[in-house]
């Protein structure tokens, strides 16, 4: 071989080898990363629904198996996909794994809400905890294939001050973790305790179950129909909102009245990882406003509601003089 040959093939195979290493990182990259689903244009009121914590207990006669089939029953009548924030205390037993599964296999997005439950509020609960919180619940959840970096905070709670509130934002960047924002906030909570209460007092069968559906419907769609009228002042538009549920019995039992009065009065219902997509969820609210649904923290934020805006944005206080009168 000439020299002049050989110096060719010298200049030849470096840009070849650098070629081929570059298709085959773009190979792999394409593999590793997931295509998003395409943000949903929103003409109208649009509502997501997300479950928090998680529960494997026997209810008020329900099986857990039984009350958990129930909600996701729900969903699938309807073709939509929540997502579940669960803690991660008691996920890693027989029950805890069946429930994770049960999602799972279903489509359902499995997200992050801590391990135990702390109020990050509570100074007591510095941002080494939440760290510690974070990665023993992702430890559990991130093995299964619709698990998602989302992560709600206990009790909508991020923190008293601005410098834990930025240390905690530290801690969500560092594992690639955003906040699993919700945007209509309630005390779904509240009435489950109530029913479940009564249920104990008098039995199944002499509660009036309907009373409370009818409550809870009625009260989720106006806050649903609050948070709404101001993320619309506040966004300039509609935006796909993520609705707070709790796994319970009360979804179990009023879910699909829930959706079915969604629709009738004019609301449309999305997937609540599509949802996630919409822009909005992209605004951080500065340090000092942390908390809450993002929409209550916008809106604190923008300073023009400081006389109609409550704190806490949602707690039984607001409910139980209605309940009381309701005989609920």
């Amino acid at each position: 071989m000439t020299k002049p040959m050989k110096r060719i093939i010298g200049l030849i195979l470096p840009l070849l080898m650098l070629f081929l290493g570059c298709k085959d990182s773009k190979t792999d990259k394409s593999k590793k990363e997931p295509e998003k689903p395409e943000r949903i244009t929103v003409t109208k009121p649009t509502v997501s629904f997300t479950f928090d914590d998680g529960n494997t207990s026997d209810l008020v006669g329900f099986p857990f198996e039984e009350w958990n089939q129930m909600i996701l029953a729900h969903l699938e009548k309807e073709n939509l996909k929540a997502v579940f924030f669960v803690t991660g205390n008691n996920k890693s037993d027989e029950k805890g794994q069946f429930l994770l599964n049960s999602w799972n296999d279903r489509g359902h997005r499995i997200a992050n809400h801590s391990f135990s439950h702390p109020n990050f509020n509570s100074e007591k609960n510095s941002s080494l905890v939440f760290e510690r919180e974070l990665k023993k619940t992702d430890a559990v959840i991130s093995k299964f294939s619709n698990s998602i970096k989302l992560f709600r905070f206990p009790y909508l709670k991020e923190g008293r001050n601005t410098a834990k509130v930025d240390s905690i934002r530290n801690v969500l960047a560092n594992y690639e973790y955003r906040n699993g924002y919700v945007t209509i906030d309630a005390s779904d909570w509240y009435i489950d305790q109530r029913l479940k209460k009564r249920i104990k007092e008098i039995g199944l069968e002499r509660t009036e179950i309907e009373k409370f559906r009818d409550f809870y419907v009625e009260h989720l769609l106006e806050r649903a129909n609050y948070y709404e009228k101001l993320s619309y002042e506040i966004n300039g538009r509609h935006i796909p909102h993520t609705l707070l549920l709790h796994h319970n019995l009360s979804s179990a039992l009023f879910l699909g009245d829930l959706i079915k009065t969604f629709k009738e009065k004019g609301w449309a219902v999305t997937n609540a990882d599509e949802a996630y997509e919409d822009p909005v969820f992209e605004k951080i609210p500065k340090s000092d406003f942390a908390g809450e649904s993002i929409i209550y923290a916008l809106a604190k934020q923008s300073g023009e509601y400081d006389l109609t805006l409550r704190y806490p944005a949602e707690d039984s206080r607001y409910e139980k003089g209605k309940m009381d009168q309701l005989g609920l």
